[in-house]
């Protein structure tokens, strides 16, 4: 067992690394067996890059409207209270609205593979509504 109080557990504020465009602020929770739990806070219009997990990840999004997208579909909105599973392998990315900021916990199972940045073009394609 792993207990991790706040107190211990890592945050990263602004642009964390390569793997996001805008600013975002990130909070790992716990990270132990292949498995990794953090809370990352979008700025309107910050997200990930295109990316991979290894065993699937699951998103819960905690406040705010999000954005996220499969290669190959169309981009969708995520609101406060929705869960999202992404299967192993699913080349995707996912953030704030353009108008909103957006938090959720991401559950991430697995190596995670980063690739390219979402390109604002991309970004900004219209979304499609999959629940009201």
């Amino acid at each position: 067992m792993i207990i991790v109080p706040p107190e211990e557990q890592i945050g990263i504020a602004g642009k964390a690394g390569s793997r996001f465009t805008g600013d975002v602020h990130s909070y790992l929770t716990c990270s132990a067996d292949g498995t990794t739990i953090n809370t990352v806070s979008f700025t309107p219009g910050s997200r990930t890059h295109w990316h991979s997990h290894e065993k699937g990840q699951i998103l819960h999004v905690l406040a705010g409207r999000g954005l996220i997208q499969t290669e190959g579909e169309d981009v969708e909105v995520l609101r406060a209270g929705w869960t999202v599973w992404i299967p192993a392998g699913e080349r995707h990315w996912h953030g704030a609205a353009p108008a909103s900021f957006m938090t959720h916990t991401a559950i991430s199972l697995g190596v995670t593979s980063w690739d390219v940045p979402v390109a604002d073009a991309d970004y900004r394609t219209p979304t499609r509504e999959s629940r009201s």
